[in-house]
């Protein structure tokens, strides 16, 4: 499902099940996967790639370079870069940066993510953080410049850690710290 506002230039795959609202433009070699939402407002460039289950709020553009695995959530007006020193006057395409967001990620409104950076399994990033390096699985990162402040089970909720095991407050799932990486057990 398409709003009629909304361009989807031939050669652009898009799943069964996506929903595409006011506005949006998906280019050529775009790739969206299954079950979808993109809100409106929404620019998926070529070279995107969009697993499936991805909701997309309003007026989030992502540019070349940009992965997102399943289940990940862009919350309204969140931005992403690829290339980390742009001049109007230099074009440097040659320079784009990869991004990937993994499985489950959710990253809050109006946050930035610089290009280059991989962004962990369920992870979350606070609203208006800019993320300028990695952030691993399940970290809570928030700020200018993004700082890890906690940890977040797969549901979302803050993890308190004793004796290096967690566990979820909604679905009861265990979690495991161990040299600074968390896991599900």
């Amino acid at each position: 499902m398409y709003h009629p506002s909304s361009f989807i230039d031939a050669g652009a795959q898009i799943g069964e099940n996506t929903r595409i609202w006011h506005f949006c433009h998906i280019s050529p070699e775009a790739i969206i996967g299954n079950n979808c939402i993109l809100g409106q407002n929404v620019f998926v460039a070529n070279g995107v790639t969009l697993g499936h289950g991805v909701k997309v709020q309003n007026n989030v553009s992502l540019y070349t370079g940009v992965t997102c695995e399943d289940d990940v959530f862009l919350g309204p007006s969140m931005v992403f870069t690829n290339v980390i020193n742009p001049r109007s006057f230099v074009e440097r395409k040659s320079e784009f940066r990869q991004t990937l967001v993994k499985k489950g990620a959710s990253i809050g409104a109006n946050a930035t993510v610089l290009c280059g950076v991989t962004l962990g399994r369920y992870c979350l990033i606070g609203a208006g953080a800019v993320v300028t390096k990695n952030v691993g699985d399940f970290a809570l990162v928030a700020g200018v410049p993004a700082q890890q402040i906690g940890w977040v089970s797969r549901l979302g909720h803050r993890l308190v850690f004793h004796n290096g095991e967690a566990s979820c407050a909604e679905s009861g799932d265990q979690y495991r710290l161990s040299d600074g990486c968390v896991e599900m057990m």
